[in-house]
């Protein structure tokens, strides 16, 4: 487990007041904007950590990684907007089965995923 440093806390809190998925440049401009002198390269390792460490999801997104806070010490997927990025965490009983059977049935064991399910949400899906 890594250290904790000021700048590790800065991101940590900063992250854990945005909105849905935020990108590492987007953090460290909301923590810039806040008046910290972190930088950008420091804002990337801790977020790299915070989501090694299970503290923060995080998702691929047309090239970039985007990371949110997340419920520590729980196994969870999301529902994403695809439209205004509301997330939502899920439990999915029926992938845990399928990838333990899976992996199994191919003589795997220790399996891990991840599962993102994008769609619109109600107010999105409304205001179309």
């Amino acid at each position: 487990m890594k250290r904790n440093t000021w700048q590790r806390e800065a991101v940590r809190e900063a992250l854990g007041t945005s909105e849905g998925f935020v990108s590492a440049q987007g953090l460290h401009s909301a923590l810039r904007d806040a008046g910290s002198p972190i930088g950008l390269a420091t804002v990337y390792r801790a977020l790299a950590d915070l989501a090694v460490e299970g503290d923060a999801d995080s998702l691929q997104q047309e090239g970039e990684s985007l990371y949110r806070a997340c419920t520590p010490g729980s196994h969870h997927h999301h529902l994403i907007c695809r439209n205004c990025g509301l997330t939502v965490e899920i439990e999915a009983d029926a992938v845990e089965s399928w990838a333990s059977q899976v992996a199994a049935e191919h003589g795997f064991t220790q399996p891990s995923h991840v599962v993102d399910v994008f769609g619109l949400c109600a107010n999105c899906r409304a205001a179309q």
